[in-house]
């Protein structure tokens, strides 16, 4: 029987890659991104890996090289360096009121005021986030890199009330215009969510953002191709056909059937939903 550890759950790439779980690398795609570009939007379905991308390039922001021991980072990468960060997780409120985005974008912004100082001056969200930015940065020497996990769940929790939806836009929209406005001071940033941006007008200042949710380059960035199941999955694919009394072809077909549904960009590969794809071999 395999003896592999499914990350089931596992958002964090740091807590995967020292617990020994298994992981499909994805890191020569990362360095690619972060290599050609500055800023980018991915939208994915939820439970697709997201999260996971987001940490994976914070713990190569933050020069943790021996993470990627083994990766292809390990041999693309040689200088390390390590920069500020900024991860705002927009995962963990319940948006049912103005407050609670306020109160999410209060705790934020605190956490990094402790660490990069605050203004009295600064009274607004935005100008708070502008000016940590701008401090990280003189303090550290290193740009900034800005990475923001499901940017639109305040939006989506908020749809049948267009009264709420709208103050979370108003928000939410000078806030994200910072990127732009600070360029200067920033190295990387990076915004996932569910929704493409295009049809959200919280970025309508922010018009630098690179979308990769549809470019073929990137389709496997999150989730799992077929090509990498068999490259990586093998072994527990003629197991699961035996212990499910089936031939390895018809685990095959049956896999494909159940979880490669989704295609990012016509007439590209498939993707495999990575929660549920693996769920099927922690048997």
């Amino acid at each position: 029987m395999s003896n592999k550890i499914y990350p089931i759950g596992i958002q964090n790439f740091e807590k995967l890659r020292t617990g020994g779980y298994f992981y499909i690398d994805k890191t020569e795609l990362i360095y690619r991104i972060i290599k050609t570009g500055s800023y980018y939007f991915l939208s994915r379905p939820r439970r697709f890996g997201k999260s996971l991308l987001i940490s994976t390039i914070e713990a190569y922001f933050q020069g943790k090289k021996e993470l990627f021991e083994g990766l292809a980072m390990e041999k693309l990468e040689k200088d390390w360096i390590e920069h500020p960060i900024l991860h705002m997780d927009l995962n963990i409120e319940k948006y049912d009121c103005q407050e609670s985005l306020d109160n999410m974008l209060e705790k934020t912004l605190a956490g990094w005021e402790s660490l990069y100082g605050a203004n009295p001056s600064e009274r607004s969200f935005s100008l708070r986030f502008a000016g940590v930015i701008e401090r990280a940065y003189k303090q550290t020497g290193q740009r900034v890199v800005v990475l923001v996990d499901e940017y639109d769940k305040p939006m989506l929790q908020a749809i049948g009330n267009e009264e709420l939806q709208q103050s979370f836009r108003n928000t939410l929209k000078p806030f994200y215009g910072v990127l732009k406005t600070m360029d200067g001071n920033i190295k990387f940033g990076m915004l996932t969510g569910v929704t493409k941006f295009g049809k959200v007008s919280v970025f309508s200042d922010l018009n630098n953002l690179d979308d990769i949710s549809m470019r073929e380059p990137y389709v496997n960035l999150c989730g799992v191709s077929e090509q990498e199941m068999h490259d990586n999955l093998e072994e527990e694919l003629h197991e699961l056909a035996e212990l499910q009394n089936m031939t390895y072809e018809d685990v095959c077909i049956k896999l494909k059937e159940y979880y490669d549904g989704y295609h990012f960009v016509e007439n590209t590969i498939g993707i495999y939903n990575p929660f549920s794809l693996l769920n099927t071999f922690k048997y």
